[in-house]
């Protein structure tokens, strides 16, 4: 968990690269060469500008355009290109925040998981993200409508093949979660939403 996601050296979160993509670390030392296995799970956490406060209903952000560009600009686009799930988590008045009902248990939501990831091994023995290449196509497969949608909003966005493939594995994995075999223009969406966000909204 890394909190303040740009404060840290951008060396250090370049170092990052490799292993979010390959599971692996290579380390080069003079004549040797050793690799680690380095899978993790990574979540950050990040404000959407210096001071805090861009979009806010409740207070003034004081940064300049330049701020919020310098400091969003931190974050290399190669780099949030790996992290699959974008999503931002405004501030809500307290009396929203207050008054807010209880949502799903934590016991509810991990079998709804675990479920979900059942029907992934049993599909094709691994689990969506660890699909690569010819294996999303084969099992992420989507009606012509739904191909459309996302091939329409992978130009209008500029997504990389990553990203394109990033979002069908999401996707994949919506689906799962809604016991559903097919990839339908919903799951689609949703996993288009995660993501459209900018580094704002992580």
């Amino acid at each position: 968990m890394l909190d303040e996601f740009p404060e840290f050296k951008r060396s250090a979160l370049e170092a990052l690269r490799e292993p979010m993509e390959t599971g692996h670390i290579t380390i080069a030392r003079a004549a040797k060469r050793a690799e680690f296995p380095a899978r993790f799970q990574l979540i950050a956490a990040m404000n959407p500008c210096p001071c805090g406060y861009l979009g806010s209903s409740t207070h003034h952000c004081r940064c300049t355009p330049d701020q919020i560009a310098r400091y969003q600009g931190r974050l290399s686009g190669p780099l949030l290109d790996r992290i699959d799930l974008h999503v931002e988590v405004p501030a809500l008045p307290s009396e929203e925040l207050l008054g807010t009902p209880a949502g799903e248990s934590s016991a509810t939501m991990r079998a709804r998981a675990v479920a979900a990831r059942e029907r992934a091994q049993n599909r094709q023995g691994k689990s969506n993200q660890a699909l690569v290449g010819q294996e999303i196509d084969s099992y992420a497969k989507l009606d012509d409508a739904t191909q459309q949608f996302l091939r329409t909003a992978a130009t209008r966005l500029g997504w990389s093949a990553r990203s394109t493939h990033r979002t069908l594995k999401i996707a994949r994995t919506i689906a799962d979660l809604a016991g559903s075999e097919a990839i339908t223009l919903a799951h689609a969406a949703e996993a288009m939403q995660y993501r459209y966000a900018g580094p704002n909204a992580m």
